[in-house]
């Protein structure tokens, strides 16, 4: 279960994110954004654990934004935008141990192609992770097909529109060992008492969810799973965000 509340402190709104675990014990996390002088502090936190979080951002140029992200590691990141192109860069400035890029360029009739990769810097240097992607949106379709592994692997997905309150959605892999793996199968309907979501994985567990607007700005997610095989193993949660 998971409450969050927020509250003005004079120019800046704090945030509180109290999570109840399984054991019963409470953990609670404390926060803040605001933006000075042109540098924008998008997450300025602290957890129960001591732990701190510091996220900025700054935009020198018309599409570019530099990022810094700092919680147990420390990232230094840089996107741009230009038309229908949009790349990303980041540098692990901590330990030096790798740089990432990605790459979404969209294109005419509802295509969009990419692609992302992994450098390491430190140990055996070279490409760690590289994958491509495309996706395709017309009408009431979308679907998308990306690599996996170092293109060893390709994942599907799909998402289909029925009508206003009602989508189905589909998430498969393919490879040269296994033709076919259905990872999950899910709907999204908006019902009138609620946005109802549920899926089924391969794994044989069902998961459903609840979400409602009680009043304006607090939202209730009602959750629950359990296994196929094992009704007992039903499990239930509660969400609040005020």
């Amino acid at each position: 279960m998971t409450l969050k509340a927020k509250k003005n402190a004079g120019p800046v709104a704090v945030t509180l994110e109290t999570a109840r675990g399984s054991g019963g014990a409470l953990s609670s996390k404390v926060g803040t954004k605001f933006a000075y002088a042109g540098l924008s502090f998008d997450k300025v936190q602290l957890t129960a654990d001591g732990g701190q979080v510091l996220e900025t951002s700054l935009v020198p140029l018309e599409g570019v934004k530099l990022s810094f992200k700092g919680n147990k590691g420390a990232d230094l990141g840089i996107d741009y935008t230009k038309g229908n192109l949009y790349a990303t860069g980041v540098l692990d400035v901590k330990d030096m141990s790798k740089v990432s890029t990605s790459a979404c360029l969209g294109l005419a009739s509802g295509f969009t192609v990419g692609g992302d990769a992994t450098y390491a810097l430190s140990g055996k240097t070279g490409f760690s992770a590289y994958n491509v992607g495309a996706s395709y949106s017309q009408g009431k379709l979308f679907a998308s097909v990306t690599s996996a592994s170092q293109l060893s692997s390709v994942n599907i997905g799909c998402v289909y529109k029925v009508n206003a309150d009602l989508s189905l959605a589909s998430s498969t892999s393919h490879s040269s060992e296994k033709a076919c793996t259905v990872h999950a199968i899910g709907a999204a309907y908006k019902a009138p008492i609620g946005d109802v979501k549920a899926k089924i994985g391969a794994d044989g567990i069902l998961s459903a969810c609840l979400i409602k607007e009680v009043a304006p700005k607090v939202t209730v997610t009602a959750s629950g799973a359990v296994s196929t095989s094992d009704l007992s193993s039903f499990k239930y949660g509660l969400g609040i965000v005020i």
